[in-house]
């Protein structure tokens, strides 16, 4: 029923978008340098739009830290409804995306293996969605890349922090310690309920959903590496050098980044159009998918 890569717990899933995704996703083989990589991806139907319109632009999302494209399984749907092209890629060290041969995790490994996904899967310019962390993966990749990006958007996203705020616990010998503790349910469970507005969405399958990449062989080392790295602290300053048009979308009720560093992206990036999700919390993309979807789709350029 389920791809074989995914921890045997994926049969407890219960809601439809869930398990809906659970089926769709698929591995990838991805060559970054000599190295082949198993990719994680899940890739839509191609819409029946021309080609010259705007929907036709394939949208490709990132999802978040310790996180996997399970965080899409309700925006995917809402977009493809809108007749978009869709792509959702678990980043290098995250998600299901096979980490065994790997051994550097950190912002310029995950931009390489992005791109190099980028020119196998997709290979022309994109809608890059990139919701917390991987907004800031998703700056970091159009500020290298701009001719892969025609247009970006953010979600809630990271980028004016200047780190991971665990960095400073991942030194030996606490690493091991720490993602032990961020493995425990009720402290996940806790995570997920500041990342919500209502309470109502933090349910048994949707913990499932973001705990299930867990399982995965090497979580625990490539989540000390990417996090003693420094992750993306160093983009704060670059911001103001994004060329392509943006949109920022945000949740009002955002408890886990705050709501200022939206309009401080919108006064940083020349080309840039805030939009707010009301009675919302950090992640729009799961709680109100519809309005994020067709955010998204309302700002196509």
């Amino acid at each position: 029923m389920f791809p074989a890569f995914l921890p045997s717990a994926a049969a407890h899933l219960t809601e439809t978008t869930s398990i809906d995704l659970a089926m769709r996703i698929q591995r990838r083989s991805i060559l970054v340098g000599k190295v082949e990589i198993e990719t994680s991806v899940v890739q839509s139907s191609p819409p029946d739009s021309p080609s010259d319109l705007p929907s036709n632009v394939p949208i490709v999302l990132l999802h978040g830290f310790d996180s996997s494209v399970f965080e899409f399984r309700r925006l995917i749907p809402a977009l493809e409804e809108r007749s978009q092209r869709v792509w959702a890629v678990d980043l290098l060290g995250f998600g299901f995306t096979d980490r065994s041969i790997v051994q550097q995790f950190d912002p310029a490994a995950i931009k390489e293996h992005l791109y190099a996904f980028w020119q196998t899967c997709v290979g022309q310019p994109i809608v890059l969605v990139g919701a917390s962390m991987g907004g800031a993966a998703a700056i970091d990749f159009a500020l290298t890349y701009p001719e892969a990006v025609k247009q970006l958007v953010l979600l809630d996203a990271a980028g004016f922090a200047k780190g991971p705020v665990l960095a400073k616990f991942f030194i030996e010998p606490l690493g091991q310690a720490v993602t032990d503790f961020l493995r425990q349910p009720k402290v996940r469970q806790k995570v997920s309920e500041r990342a919500y507005y209502g309470s109502a969405f933090v349910t048994a399958d949707a913990e499932l959903c973001a705990a299930l990449h867990l399982e995965m062989p090497e979580w625990s080392r490539a989540l000390i590496a990417f996090t003693k790295s420094g992750g993306y602290g160093f983009l704060g300053d670059r911001i103001r050098d994004i060329s392509a048009p943006t949109q920022i979308i945000w949740g009002r009720q955002d408890r886990i980044l705050g709501t200022k560093d939206a309009a401080k992206f919108e006064k940083a990036i020349p080309k840039s159009q805030l939009t707010w999700i009301e009675n919302c919390g950090h992640v729009p993309h799961l709680e109100k998918p519809e309005e994020t979807a067709r955010a998204i789709v309302q700002g196509l350029v």
